[in-house]
């Protein structure tokens, strides 16, 4: 089992940066591919960025690809998502999640068994 908490999120001005963090309980994180997914009211939750156990290893939708940008630190637990050149429609809850399954789409939804609560990022024009 692994929990996951968010952190970072809040309020920005559209051209602005920020830095998510997700802390994860469980002596097991580095073996897990860890991603970052998103939800605007009214949508579907988004893949946006992902990271496999092997760091070298991501997926980015193409919405954020030269803006955002993921990384781990196994010594810490912790996946991070900074995010720069935020946009408008960024606007949405982010969402940890942790998984294990492997193959092409690794960094599908369906993909991830682990998901935290999320944390809100808000970007104003």
């Amino acid at each position: 089992q692994v929990q996951l908490v968010e952190s970072g999120g809040g309020l920005v001005r559209a051209g602005g940066s920020l830095r998510l963090s997700c802390a994860a309980s469980g002596r097991t994180f580095s073996t897990y591919n860890m991603g970052w997914f998103r939800q605007a009211p009214g949508k579907e939750r988004e893949s946006v960025a992902a990271i496999t156990w092997n760091p070298a290893i991501t997926y980015y939708a193409d919405s954020v690809k030269g803006r955002f940008t993921i990384s781990r630190d196994n010594a810490k637990n912790t996946v991070y998502l900074q995010m720069n050149s935020l946009k408008p429609e960024d606007t949405a809850v982010y969402f940890c999640a942790a998984g294990l399954k492997y193959g092409s789409n690794w960094y599908r939804k369906y993909a991830f068994d682990y998901w935290g609560q999320g944390t809100q990022v808000t970007v104003s024009s």
